[in-house]
């Protein structure tokens, strides 16, 4: 050998394991175009729990495929792991990607729909590109995907993309490693693809040489257009536009719950709202979720779409179509569900025709079927980060991990509101899309509908099904006729017990855990109605250590309508019976009979349930301090009275805690008598507000650590639908931050949409 030659080290061989979202979302084309890059050789295939890549090339190269993998990666892709080994060197002299066989892949093969990416919205924006303003353009970053598929393994003829046969020109990206179009099921173009109709409400066609402007022309006029998506059908209206949006509210009978509302961009959403940094990123996310922002006084948006409060639900077009509409429109718009209040969504041509005749003026559609419907998700920051409140389109059906396998297959039925299920086998947990409250055989029939499907995709056949205590819910209903079909056990778990473990899931907490359930209600293990626990607990049971005092809801679910019958229950509870009513603005709506009807009831316990829930708090401080004596929806007047409360620091107001009960209890009169006096000092209801959330959040703070002295500074997590609440979840969180391991939600739901995780682990562990 000559002096300073340096022999070339041999080529080494290394098989890499990504784990995570990382099918259907281009990974195997990303893999191969980085080793063509790098001059790796080799393969890359799907399996059971991922991608496997088999490389081989020189140490050096080797070392930068492996880095660049960790660093880059597919714009959907989300990466759970990279582990790697050495394997023997293989004289391989390309670098392919092999098609994979098996049942085991099925388990992973579905990916989320995705957001239009970039690349795609530059071809639909340029005249001199085939896909110019086509309305299904697509690639492997991007499009339908969970919504259009109908069987595993998720390729084309498993999908409602099955009747369009792909012309040379798309077959031929379809089948090119080097193309981003690569296996792109829903892969077509204005030559061979779906295409777009408009109808009027009885069904009849209208000639329009282009559907979309002549959809967003009669947007402009001030009418209601019904637009088929992703997930199902919006109605949309112009949102600068009062009279536009009164139409469609008394339409859809929706008189008062905010409207989410569509900007064609970033720029045009930065006029509507002050975003964070956080909230841009959550908007421009692959995702795509309705985020909940602070609205700008000057946005120019019809006071009507958000008639409660400063907090907008603002999000960006995801597919060509939205971004088509939106930019022939000209302005926001208006994109709520479309279905009548309280229905599932539609997300069928010849449904939406038969539900939606009475409220749109037009419906724009298409021939591309929906599979399985999937509702907008929701988010919003809370403490600085990302929370999904409603977990649906965009999110649905990646799993949630879970650290210790579960022993065998769980379906988790979830809630009466709220309502979405949860497929639980080995380490992963697969939530379901947002299905809805269960009040009537609609909703019920989708539930049905969603769970059959999920079941076929992951080819999993439940071993155990696990319920809500509450006998009379029909996802308990449900559950149990599911389980006595299967043969399977049927566990009922109690539902702040899974809230908890919810959470815990969420954050790989193997529990104990000391956890703050809070929220409107749920049945107790002993009969009577919870909702506002301090748990110390694991997966396999709970102490139920500390609640609220309870208050009496006079008429049961009426009183949750109408929320001046539990501010009367706590002021008289408060007052010994001899609450201010005459003073209070709130009781100059009601009469005396009514007042006089209800304290009958609390007296004699005629259908006037003790209720321990936050959310009842919530109601009964609000319509004090609201003068607001009525609820549209649940949870109005929670909501309504956190937007009161001013910025800044508020001193709290008092409270006790009654060691002497069992469990202990928050007693919340000292609070309502000092917010009463406030009222009638003449403070305004912003400071009632500020202080009472100030109180609650000290007052959880004192039982956490109460608690922990019982049972050890054990880790604090905060869940339930009154963790939705910013003001209250921060206050807790910062309360407690110096002294504990707080962890607050944040993919999945801490309301009732994340509870079926936490059953289906809690069912898993009582069963083992």
């Amino acid at each position: 050998m000559e002096p300073g030659h340096r022999l070339s080290p041999a080529p080494e061989g290394r098989r890499i394991h990504v784990r995570g979202t990382v099918q259907g979302v281009g990974m195997r084309p990303f893999v191969y175009r980085l080793a063509r890059e790098l001059g790796v050789a080799g393969r890359v295939r799907n399996d059971a729990r991922g991608v496997t890549i088999e490389a081989f090339a020189a140490p050096e190269a080797l070392d930068a495929f492996t880095a660049r993998l960790a660093r880059e990666r597919p714009p959907a892709a989300a990466f759970d792991a990279i582990s790697s080994e050495t394997i023997p060197h293989e004289p391989a002299e390309a670098f392919v990607i092999v098609e994979s066989a098996g049942a085991d892949e099925r388990r992973v093969s579905i990916p989320p729909d995705l957001a239009t990416c970039g690349a795609c919205l530059a071809e639909v924006n340029d005249p001199a590109d085939r896909r110019h303003l086509y309305p299904f353009t697509n690639c492997t970053d991007c499009g339908p995907r969970f919504t259009i598929a109908k069987d595993v393994p998720y390729d084309r003829e498993a999908t409602t993309m099955a009747p369009f046969r792909m012309c040379p020109d798309c077959r031929r990206e379809y089948g090119d490693p080097a193309d981003r179009r690569f296996h792109a099921e829903p892969n077509a173009c204005p030559g061979c693809g779906p295409r777009l109709e408009l109808r009027t409400p009885a069904g009849e066609v209208v000639a329009a040489k282009d559907p979309v402007s002549h959809a967003a022309a009669a947007l402009r006029e001030g009418r209601v257009v019904a637009v088929k998506g992703i997930g199902g059908f919006h109605l949309a209206c112009d949102a600068t536009s009062s009279p536009a949006v009164r139409l469609l509210r008394e339409r859809k009978r929706r008189e008062e719950k905010p409207l989410a509302v569509m900007a064609a961009d970033l720029a045009m959403a930065e006029r509507l709202a002050a975003l964070r940094d956080a909230e841009r990123t959550l908007l421009v996310s692959v995702e795509r979720p309705i985020v909940l922002c602070p609205r700008r006084p000057d946005s120019g948006l019809a006071p009507e779409v958000a008639p409660d409060g400063p907090l907008l639900g603002l999000f960006l077009p995801y597919s060509p179509l939205h971004h088509l509409l939106l930019a022939g429109a000209g302005r926001p718009l208006v994109m709520t569900s479309g279905n009548l209040s309280e229905e599932p969504i539609a997300y069928r041509n010849a449904d939406a025709l038969s539900r939606l005749s009475a409220v749109a003026d037009l419906f724009l559609l298409h021939d591309r079927e929906i599979e399985t419907r999937a509702d907008d998700s929701v988010a919003r920051l809370v403490a600085g980060r990302p929370l999904v409140m409603r977990r649906s389109r965009g999110f649905v059906p990646r799993p949630v991990r879970v650290s210790r396998p579960l022993s065998r297959t769980v379906l988790a039925c979830g809630a009466h509101l709220k309502n979405t299920f949860c497929l639980a086998s080995g380490d992963q947990a697969t939530l379901g899309p947002h299905v809805g409250d269960l009040d009537d055989l609609s909703t019920y029939a989708s539930l049905e509908a969603a769970v059959a499907r999920m079941e076929r995709f992951l080819r999993l056949r439940p071993e155990l099904v696990a319920h809500d205590l509450h006998p009379q819910y029909l996802s308990t209903r449900y559950a149990l006729e599911r389980a006595g079909d299967l043969g399977v056990p049927a566990v009922a778990v109690q539902h702040h017990h899974a809230h908890v473990a919810s959470c815990m899931a969420e954050h790989d907490l193997p529990g104990p855990v000391i956890g703050v359930a809070y929220d409107g209600t749920g049945l107790g293990t002993d009969g009577a109605s919870w909702g506002g626990e301090v748990l110390v607990a694991g997966y396999g049971g709970f102490e139920r250590a500390a609640t609220l005092r309870p208050i009496p809801l006079a008429g049961g679910d009426r009183a949750v309508r109408q929320p001046w019958r539990t501010a009367l229950a706590a002021l008289d509870d408060a007052f010994g019976g001899a609450a201010p009513l005459d003073s209070l603005a709130l009781f100059r709506t009601v009469t005396a009979r009514e007042v006089e009807v209800v304290r009958r009831m609390i007296a004699s316990g005629l259908n006037s349930p003790p209720a321990h829930g936050v959310g009842r708090l919530f109601d009964a401080v609000g319509a004090l301090a609201l003068g607001r004596g009525v609820s549209s929806y649940e949870g109005q007047v929670a909501v309504a009275l956190d937007n009161a409360a001013g910025a800044g620091e508020w001193s709290p107001y008092p409270f006790d805690v009654d060691e002497a009960a069992s469990p202990w209890q928050l007693d919340w009169r000292p609070l309502v008598r000092a917010a009463a006096a406030d009222l009638l000092a003449g403070r305004g209801a912003g400071e009632v507000s500020g202080r009472f959330h100030a109180a609650l959040s000290s007052a959880t703070a004192d039982l956490v650590r109460r608690v922990a002295g019982r049972h050890g500074r054990l880790p604090v997590v905060l869940t339930g639908g009154c963790f939705q609440n910013a003001r209250l979840a921060e206050g807790v969180a910062g309360e407690l931050g110096g002294e504990f391991e707080v962890y607050l939600h944040g993919q999945v739901p801490p309301g009732d949409g994340g509870l079926a995780l936490g059953q289906a682990l809690v069912a898993e562990a009582t069963i083992r």
